[in-house]
């Protein structure tokens, strides 16, 4: 075992930050659905400013967008895990995948239902 992975430096942590930033590189780079969460992230955070939700509201689409992100970071891990595990089709892999898909698509939906409860009286007092 090696000594020095028990020890805390700076020098370590910055490592860690960088590796988990390439991470973050990666789902953006080979997720097509990532760009699509990062363009519902910007609208929310543009409609929170522009309706000027408060304090509790914002914790809610912190953690909504949060949750999103985190799960579609989570399926593309699986999906590059799964890929070196079974290169080749197995059917098995296959509803792994799926699964892990549906989280994601979970996540959006109940995103989706969090946005509105947020946003709903806020359009309707504004037409």
């Amino acid at each position: 075992m090696n000594n020095n992975a028990d020890t805390f430096s700076i020098s370590g942590r910055i490592r860690s930050a960088l590796h988990a930033i390439e991470g973050i590189v990666e789902v953006m780079r080979s997720q097509h659905n990532a760009w699509l969460h990062a363009l519902a992230t910007l609208c929310v955070l543009v409609a929170g400013y522009a309706f000027d939700v408060s304090t509790s509201e914002w914790c809610f689409l912190i953690v909504a967008i949060t949750g999103v992100w985190v799960v579609e970071a989570l399926n593309t891990a699986f999906e590059r895990l799964c890929d070196v595990v079974s290169p080749e089709f197995h059917p098995l892999v296959k509803k792994s995948k799926d699964v892990a898909a549906g989280a994601v698509l979970l996540s959006a939906i109940g995103a989706v239902f969090i946005g509105c409860v947020i946003f709903l009286p806020y359009i309707m007092a504004y037409l």
